[in-house]
């Protein structure tokens, strides 16, 4: 059982940022975020490989977030910019590992005026 803890989600203007935690219980090779937004299905919004710490982006985040790792924490980041309407949802962490899917509870990100 592989536990994940999100953090760093709030209420913020359009323009601002946020930045987002995961704390992965055990090491992955790779971890990722996805955000639902409601009555919308889950989708993918960056991924990073923690060995070399390539990343990959959804088209709609792309230049505005940026996903890091720490490898001896377990632990990725998520650094949202210029943060839009369009991107208040709930943010998930996941890990892929021993043939099992894992996520963490979530952490709502708002952008409203």
């Amino acid at each position: 059982q592989v536990h994940l803890v999100e953090s760093g989600g709030g209420l913020v203007q359009p323009g601002g940022s946020l930045r987002l935690s995961c704390v992965a219980s055990e090491f992955a090779d790779a971890m990722s975020w996805y955000r639902q937004a409601p009555g919308k299905e889950r989708d993918v919004v960056a991924t990073i490989f923690t060995i070399g710490g390539s990343a990959d982006y959804a088209e709609a985040v792309r230049g505005r977030f940026t996903i890091s790792g720490d490898s001896d924490r377990n632990t990725a980041y998520l650094q949202m910019n210029n943060l839009k309407p369009d991107d208040t949802a709930v943010y998930y962490c996941s890990v892929f590992v021993r043939g099992v899917d894992y996520w963490g509870q979530g952490t709502q990100v708002t952008v409203s005026s």
